[in-house]
């Protein structure tokens, strides 16, 4: 499920940190969320479909990594990412 080009451009403009970023690690983990926000969706109206399932779990790991990384190197920027996107820890 991937996103739509308009839906993804607004998460990156409110996530990045300047003009053209696309790979911080906010960006990155903020279009993450929004990924396990559509499948999680899709997975309460088809409870079987286990590949996606598979998918979902991948995603959150690497969503994991990235903000234990994120975590690591600027405490505050993680800090203020978790608030923003509303996660838990």
């Amino acid at each position: 499920m991937a996103l739509q080009s308009d839906a993804k451009k607004k998460v990156i403009e409110q996530f990045s940190q300047g003009k053209g970023d696309t790979g911080s690690p906010e960006v990155q983990v903020a279009l993450l969320s929004e990924r396990i926000k559509n499948l999680t969706d899709h997975l309460k109206k088809h409870p079987h479909d286990v590949h996606s399932r598979r998918g979902l779990l991948t995603i959150v790991s690497k969503r994991r990594r990235l903000l234990n990384y994120l975590q690591k190197k600027a405490g505050e920027r993680y800090q203020k990412l978790v608030a923003d996107l509303g996660l838990a820890k």
